[in-house]
């Protein structure tokens, strides 16, 4: 069987030809290919050819994939001779069978909406466009929580008349989001890169290049169902990251853009790239520095490192102070610092330490940059440390021990540092809270000065003393560290030991768990699980019954 010849056990062309052909991709996805298939046969606008486009699959995707277009005169199956090992070729061979004037791709793992055609359709039907494109909803797998990705770029319909009046789009390099005309993509031919991973990146890029216009609509055109914990080896490449081959994967695509903006003409939004891929790409790693080893640390940073002195020094300017610290602390071969930096990306954390130069300019560590970039990066002083207001005072505090105290008691031994020397010299009252369900249970405990901007001190946090309701709960809260200074407070994140060995306790019919974040900035993190027959019988009738008061009602009921 050719490449570009689909399955012969497939329906034949009908005569008339579809408006639009979406693709399916599917690799060894027997079990999700439906739900897919069934998103796109729902769709409103009815005329649309369904190519599934099957990678070479060893599982049962092929009986499923026939099944279904026996059932669907719209649905066309192709199978590749070999195993791509990505997404780029079966999206081709299937461009290439394609009939409709108009183009999208959908993953096996996801779904459309049932507007999504019939939106993006009439967006080129209302003027000449290139592409159109819309929302993407996100569905954590694990939760069900829903999202918008990339919310503030896709609330507003317009028409962008090229990526130069709208280089923040760059952002948004999903191929999936979008309906494209087949006309624009066969004019420059454009086609997915094979043999590379992340390859909605660079066609993204390419396409937002070379389109004289592309079209916005703000309503949901996909739906991308997530699970960002998942098993290594069951994980998207996206979540891939901890392999030192996903890093060299992403630089090489972000070179093969280099190229081509450069080749293309397209050097005016080359700051953009790289501030993009600063804010996007590598902080996703950073975000992870603080649980990798020495070895990946040091692999890491010889692998990206030389990248990073490409990029225009506007993009790195454009960056919060936090992760401007962090690479350049990367960048000067400060490691384990970079790790530590990390820990306080995005949530206010202070540094441990802070050293002061002859000129009176404060920098991020215990002893002065060596370099210019070195100084640029790591200078703290805009960031007036000692002068903010006590409520939006820096502080960094950290858990130096964890300890089961009596009965579901936790004793936790906590170090607090003020680098801009906020709190007197002398002790202070400190504040624990945590809420469960919304009911605040607080410890309160004294930290005491062990130097100049370093206070320690200890606090017993008795979970049995958490008021539940009746109906129980069931989640996870992270406790936060408050301070008071000539009655103001100052509240900041509490950071656990990376991997210290969970407690459990049973209470209230109820398992309580205190155990390490184990991602972000790595939080103590408290998890509440039903474990009475009584509570895991009565939560389901509560969310039945469209409320927790009801829940709570029944519950009370229940009891008399």
């Amino acid at each position: 069987m050719s490449t570009t010849t689909p399955d012969p056990t497939v329906n034949a062309p009908d005569v008339t030809p579809p408006d639009v052909t979406v693709t399916v991709i599917v690799f060894n996805d027997a079990e999700r290919l439906p739900r897919a298939v069934a998103s796109l046969r729902r769709q409103t606008h009815r005329n649309i050819e369904i190519i599934i486009s099957d990678d070479h699959s060893s599982d049962r995707t092929p009986e499923v994939a026939r099944a279904l277009a026996a059932e669907d005169a719209r649905i066309r199956y192709l199978r590749l001779p070999e195993n791509s090992g990505g997404c780029s070729a079966p999206r081709n061979r299937a461009m290439d069978l394609a009939r409709a004037p108009y183009l999208m791709f959908l993953d096996s793992d996801d779904e459309l909406p049932a507007g999504a055609c019939e939106l993006l359709l009439a967006a080129h039907r209302e003027e000449r466009i290139d592409f159109a494109m819309g929302q993407v909803e996100r569905v954590r797998v694990d939760t069900g929580a829903r999202s918008t990705w990339m919310p503030d770029l896709v609330a507003e319909r317009r028409t962008v008349p090229g990526i130069e009046a709208e280089p923040r789009l760059l952002f948004e390099h999903l191929s999936t989001s979008k309906m494209y005309s087949r006309a624009f993509l066969d004019r420059h031919a454009l086609r997915f890169p094979e043999g590379i991973h992340y390859e909605d990146q660079l066609f993204s890029a390419q396409a937002y290049c070379l389109a004289e216009a592309f079209t916005i609509v703000p309503e949901p055109v996909y739906r991308w169902y997530i699970e960002p914990y998942a098993a290594a080896d069951a994980a998207s490449i996206s979540n891939q990251r901890h392999k030192i081959a996903n890093v060299r994967d992403r630089i090489h695509v972000q070179k093969l853009i280099d190229a081509f903006l450069t080749d293309g003409g397209h050097t005016a939004i080359r700051e953009d790239k790289d501030y993009k891929f600063l804010k996007h790409d590598f902080r996703m790693y950073a975000g992870d520095l603080p649980f990798r080893d020495e070895d990946w640390l040091r692999e890491f940073a010889d692998t990206v490192n030389p990248y990073l002195a490409e990029l225009s020094p506007g993009a790195y300017a454009r960056l919060p102070r936090s992760e401007r610290v962090t690479l350049a602390l990367l960048r000067e071969d400060r490691l384990t610092e970079a790790a530590l930096a990390a820990r306080g990306m995005g949530h206010g954390v202070a540094p441990r330490d802070t050293v002061t130069d002859s000129d009176g300019r404060v920098y991020w560590g215990d002893r002065l940059p060596e370099t210019d970039q070195g100084r640029r990066e790591l200078d703290l002083t805009g960031e007036a440390l000692d002068t903010r207001p006590f409520a939006g005072a820096l502080f960094r505090h950290e858990i130096t021990r964890v300890a089961a105290g009596p009965g579901a008691a936790v004793d936790l031994d906590i170090r607090s540092y003020d680098p801009g020397l906020q709190l007197a010299v002398g002790p202070h009252r400190a504040a624990l809270h945590i809420a469960p369900a919304g009911r605040r249970l607080t410890a309160y405990f004294r930290i005491d000065p062990v130097r100049p901007g370093v206070f320690e001190g200890t606090v017993r946090l008795d979970l049995a003393a958490a008021a539940l309701p009746v109906y129980g709960f069931d989640g996870v809260r992270h406790p936060v560290l408050e301070l008071e200074e000539q009655r103001q407070r100052n509240s900041g994140l509490l950071l656990a030991p990376l991997d210290f060995t969970p407690l459990t306790a049973v209470l209230h019919a109820h398992r309580v768990t205190v155990e390490p974040e184990g991602r972000g900035s790595g939080r103590l993190q408290v998890r509440w699980s039903p474990a009475g027959p009584l509570v895991k019988a009565v939560r389901p009738l509560a969310d039945r019954l469209g409320g927790l008061r009801k829940g709570a009602e029944l519950m009370a009921a229940l009891a008399r």
